[in-house]
C-alpha cells in the first residue's frame, strides 16, 4: 500500500447504497480505478469484498454504545466478528477516550495479534492518541478521527498539520484519512510523508458528491 490509494467503501443502514453486494461492486470499481486496498464496515461487507476482489481489505465495525463515544471496532465483540472473516487489517478507534465496558485498547490489539497475521490500524485524532496507540502495539496509524473528537481541531479540509507531525515523530506507517476531497489533496498528503492515503466520501458516496455540486450551484 506504500504511496498508493486506499478507497473506503462504506454505506450505513440509512444510506442509499447500503448492502454487501453493492459495496462489493463499489470495491471492484475502485480496484479498476487503481485502488490498492479497500476499507470496509461490517463483517458481511468485508467477506463480500474479499470474494469480489483480490486486494487487501481493512475491516471495521461501527456500533454505538451508551457508555462511550468510541464506536469504531470498540470492543472484543466487534474484533471477534471481524476475525472470523479474516480481513488483512482491522481498524479501530485508538483514541485515549474510555471504551465501552471499560475494555482496553492494548487487550484488543493483543487479541488480534494472537489470531494470525492480521494487522491493526489505529484510528486517531491527536498526537496524544498516536503515542497511546503506539504504546499499545498497533501496526499503523490513520488520522481518521481528526476533527471528530472534542480534543481535535475542527476544520473543513484535511488535517495536513497532524499528518506532517506524525510522519516526523512516529516510527510506524501513517495513513492519511479524513476529508480528503481532491486528487491534489491526496497527492499533498503523500508528499507530506504519509505512507498511503484513504479517500471515501469523495469517491464512494454519490449522495454527498451530488450535494457538493448542488450546494455550490444553488448557493
Amino acid at each position: 500500500m506504500h504511496k498508493k490509494l486506499i478507497v473506503s467503501c462504506q454505506a450505513l443502514e440509512d444510506e442509499p447504497l447500503h448492502g454487501s453486494e453493492l459495496m462489493a461492486r463499489m470495491a471492484v470499481a475502485a480496484k479498476e480505478g487503481g485502488a490498492v486496498a479497500i476499507r470496509s464496515n461490517s463483517a458481511n461487507d468485508v467477506e463480500a469484498i474479499k470474494r469480489a476482489t483480490s486486494i487487501p481489505v481493512i475491516g471495521l465495525v461501527k456500533r454505538n454504545y451508551s457508555d462511550s463515544e468510541v464506536f469504531i471496532t470498540a470492543t472484543a465483540k466487534e474484533v471477534k466478528e471481524l476475525l472470523k472473516v479474516k480481513p488483512d487489517v482491522i481498524a479501530m478507534d485508538a483514541t485515549v477516550r474510555n471504551r465501552p465496558n471499560d475494555e482496553k485498547l492494548k487487550d484488543l490489539v493483543q487479541l488480534i495479534h494472537e489470531h494470525g497475521d492480521t494487522l491493526v490500524m489505529a484510528d486517531i485524532a491527536t498526537k496524544e492518541d498516536a503515542i497511546y496507540a503506539v504504546e499499545c502495539g498497533v501496526d499503523m496509524l490513520s488520522t481518521t478521527l481528526s476533527g471528530y473528537t472534542a480534543d481535535s481541531p475542527k476544520q473543513k479540509g484535511p488535517d495536513f498539520e497532524l499528518v506532517e507531525q506524525l510522519c516526523r515523530e512516529i516510527p510506524i506507517p501513517i495513513i492519511a484519512e479524513g476529508r480528503i476531497q481532491t486528487p491534489e489533496q491526496a497527492k499533498r498528503m503523500l508528499n507530506t510523508g504519509a505512507w498511503s492515503v484513504v479517500v471515501g466520501s469523495a469517491i464512494t458516496r454519490p449522495q454527498l458528491i451530488t450535494k457538493s455540486f448542488t450546494d455550490y450551484l444553488y448557493e
